[in-house]
């Protein structure tokens, strides 16, 4: 039942935000029978309905909005955006909400007109902010005034680094450029961030705001447009840009802007705090002091368009769209999408043509406020309107269904980026207005129900896309319980995998803890924080199995790495001489003091088994029981790792009895004409060996350029020296194994006794290297080459290397060998 009074009530509520007054205005409109109240946002309007609709039913409340009606067949309530309330119908409450819109340069017209002429039977109410007041005073004399505070502190604290923002803090922009730029900056610091720009549809809006109310993520980047009444779980905003771009021309938020804004930071009795941040280094004191005590300049005019409609033609409808305003304080609007749109067909002759009678124009004008929700304002929109009102004029009057379909079929696509999403939700949100026109359709409803199912497919998409962008769902949850002192939960499969609050983080290889390799930069360094709070007790544990662990649970890697239970675990670094190279763990951040001394003596210990057992012959030679000769040569062949030139010897050699070697013999040594060489570690396993001690010990890059498998001859492309310690000799262009270059000294010996000799194949057999391959070899053994009559290549000993007398080379330093003759047993 209507509150009865003698004059209906105006009533005037203004403030800041968080001040109650919505919800105000909700409670005084179900005290009335019927009701109506605008909303500045599609969204806010649905979710006020939704909050009705709990309380008192969905038959009782209906909505209504450009894109969407949902009227039961007598609702007592209606909730509205401003644009769409239903002014005809007679309710006994009004309410107009944020009705400071009066001075918005591109929608103040239609605020204004509510203000001026909207009217409930028994009590009207607007809200807003104290800008208004004395506009309202002098528009709407017969207004009450409430005053009504806030419920809540807001308190400026100035600049910090998007780093360093607390939680629950969004952070504000104008372009949507400069939003995802700044969400990629959060996402990559913070973990992620929801996204809230004018162009997401209600739904996908209400998604990201969703996952930020959920705790998902803890911060929100978004435009202007958290500043219209979205109620959520703020506690700071920071401002990234305080220059905003109108329409027309950049300009410098208001200081009522920027308080319309920071104060969706605080609800209800909870304070707020607002700031800036990225390239905005701080706000004026005088403005901050504005702010915090909501004392704003007021509005001085507002904008205002003519209501009353002349709808004799096209040219009386501009015309009179551009009346001018008919008391002070009001000023011209801008003119808006709407008038844009009816100027532009009216330049059209086959329109205006179609718009002869009053009923024809004023379609024309309902055609021209299709809202244009992609900004384009262009030819391509003025099209569309056009083909629309030409087949309402038709002999149909009614728009082709083949028609809408193939508009709307083009549009119910769900691939492409972020940019492509938005571009199509804003068309479809154009048809899903055009379907709520039952006149124009002869099916509306499927019309209706087709559009908003499109709609809501692509804001789904679009909120997936948004959050595969813009959030990390592992680094947020991380991050948040970083910052907490409680244990965090992890466990480390037998595999290494490295999970910690059920998010993969990574790999522990050995004693190394490896981030998943898709993170990087601040990522990584999150996963890396969240290990070292939850790993150090796990590797101590590793450490100790280690220690236990048997030599067959060790590799040692040809790159000179030591693994361990699938992991790199140590290195080896260059020690005294090359059969005893040092074992650097490797130990990340967490093994230190006595537990990775324990594993550096464990590791050690099996390099050195290792070695010892890889090269078993070399050590059995060097422990043998020789005479002093004998044990002269051993010397040098372990100071070499298995092979030394037989002239750098020789003087040794010289002095070596049968017995010595005979002896030198059964410990594997050959002592050639060219080469002295242990025979057995020219097994391929052994010159691998061979070839990683000396590289560690020179400190030649790993891995070590072995020669291939099952090769005896290769061309050179190492020193001579890494050649010589792994048993190959260089000979001119090619590298020679040395028990093949023996083999080759030996027939190439017997074949120039008789005189000269060809270099055939069956002679590179007894050498393994190909036959075009001797002339290279043989000159670097002394022999030369010498071509008869007939032109064919013969080979015959250098009478040269014959008279050379050999001087004595010792590898290791000038008279090693003789040292060690001397010393005896």
């Amino acid at each position: 039942m209507g509150v009865l009074s003698a004059a209906p009530r105006v009533v005037a509520v203004l403030g800041p935000t968080n001040t109650g007054k919505t919800h105000l205005a909700i409670e005084r409109m179900l005290g009335h029978a019927s009701g109506m109240i605008g909303f500045p946002l599609r969204l806010l309007a649905r979710e006020n309905y939704d909050r009705i609709v709990r309380l008192k039913g969905a038959r009782s409340v209906a909505l209504i909005t450009g894109e969407e009606k949902i009227v039961p067949p007598n609702p007592q309530w209606f909730v509205c955006t401003v644009e769409s309330m239903p002014l005809d119908r007679p309710v006994d409450f009004l309410a107009v909400d944020e009705i400071q819109l009066c001075g918005d340069p591109e929608r103040g017209h239609v605020f204004t007109n509510r203000l001026l002429n909207a009217r409930g039977r028994y009590e009207t109410m607007f809200m807003g902010s104290d800008t208004i007041r004395p506009l309202l005073r002098r528009l709407v004399p017969e207004a009450e005034h409430i005053s009504r505070p806030r419920f809540s502190v807001l308190r400026y604290t100035g600049y910090r680094k998007v780093t360093r923002l607390p939680r629950r803090s969004a952070v504000v922009a104008f372009a949507v450029s400069d939003v995802f730029a700044l969400a990629e900056l959060v996402r990559r610091q913070r973990g992620g961030t929801a996204v809230v720009v004018g162009a997401l549809s209600p739904r996908a809006r209400n998604a990201q705001v969703g996952m930020f109310e959920a705790g998902e993520v803890d911060y929100l980047v978004a435009t202007d447009a958290i500043g219209m009444g979205l109620n959520m779980d703020l506690d700071h905003v920071a401002f990234a840009k305080l220059v905003k771009f109108d329409g027309q021309s950049p300009r410098r938020l208001s200081p009522a802007e920027i308080a319309q804004i920071a104060g969706r930071a605080g609800r209800h009795m909870a304070d707020g705090t607002f700031g800036t941040t990225a390239e905005v280094e701080a706000i004026d004191e005088e403005i901050v002091e504005a702010v915090e005590n909501h004392r704003f300049d007021p509005l001085h005019r507002i904008y205002w368009r003519n209501a009353r409609l002349d709808f004799s033609g096209p040219e009386m409808l501009l015309r009179s769209l551009e009346a001018r305003p008919p008391a002070p304080g009001l000023v011209p609007a801008r003119e808006a999408d709407d008038h844009q749109a009816l100027r532009a067909l009216a330049r059209m002759p086959d329109i205006v043509a179609r718009a002869g009678n009053p009923g024809r124009v004023r379609l024309l004008w309902e055609v021209c406020q299709i809202p244009d929700f992609r900004k384009v304002m262009s030819e391509t929109h003025a099209r569309l309107l056009a083909q629309i009102f030409r087949h309402l004029t038709g002999p149909e009057g009614r728009l082709p269904e083949a028609w809408v379909a193939s508009q709307v079929s083009r549009l119910d696509r769900t691939e492409g980026d972020i940019d492509t999403l938005m571009a199509r939700i804003a068309h479809i949100r154009t048809w899903t207005y055009v379907a709520h026109r039952a006149e124009w359709l002869a099916d509306a409803p499927f019309w209706q129900e087709r559009a908003r199912a499109i709609e809501d497919r692509l804001s789904d998409a679009l909120h997936e896309r948004l959050t595969q962008r813009f959030v990390d769902r592992r680094s947020a949850s991380l991050v948040r319980r970083l910052e907490t002192p409680e244990n965090l939960l992890a466990s480390v499969a037998a595999s290494g995998e490295v999970r910690v609050e059920g998010h993969y983080v990574g790999e522990l290889k050995g004693f190394r803890f490896v981030p998943d390799a898709e993170a990087n930069g601040e990522e990584a360094k999150t996963l890396v924080a969240a290990a070292n709070r939850v790993l150090r007790g796990e590797i101590e544990a590793r450490a100790r199995r280690l220690a236990a662990a048997p030599d067959s649970e060790f590799a040692l890697r040809e790159d000179g790495t030591l693994v361990w239970g699938g992991g790199p675990v140590g290195r080896l670094a260059a020690g005294d001489n090359a059969l005893t190279p040092r074992v650097e763990p490797v130990s990340g951040e967490f093994l230190e003091g006595a537990v990775l001394q324990m594993v550096r003596r464990r590791l050690q210990l099996f390099a050195r088994t290792t070695i010892e057992s890889g090269l078993a012959p070399l050590f059995r030679l060097h422990a043998a029981e020789l005479a002093a000769p004998a044990r002269g040569v051993a010397f040098q062949l372990a100071e070499a790792l298995g092979a030394v030139p037989t002239r750098a010897v020789r003087p040794l050699l010289e002095t070596l009895a049968p017995a010595d070697r005979k002896a030198l013999g059964r410990l594997g040594v050959r002592l050639g004409t060219e080469w002295i060489y242990v025979e057995p570690l020219l097994a391929p396993a052994a010159v691998a060996l061979r070839a990683l001690l000396w590289s560690v010990h020179q400190g030649a890059p790993l891995p070590a350029p072995l020669p291939p498998r099952g090769r005896f001859s290769v061309a050179p492309e190492s020193p001579a020296e890494f050649y010589a310690a792994i048993g190959y000799a260089v000979l001119g262009t090619r590298v020679l194994r040395v028990d093949r270059v023996e083999r080759l000294a030996a027939a190439a010996r017997r074949l120039a006794r008789q005189g000269s000799f060809a270099a055939t194949a069956e002679l590179a057999a007894l050498a393994g290297v190909k036959q075009n391959e001797l002339a290279g070899l043989l000159p670097a053994l002394g022999y030369k080459a010498l071509v008869d009559e007939t032109g064919a290549r013969f080979i015959a000993r250098s009478p040269r290397r014959r008279a050379r007398k050999q001087k004595p080379r010792p590898v290791h330093g000038p008279f090693a060998a003789l040292r060690v003759l001397r010393a005896g047993r």
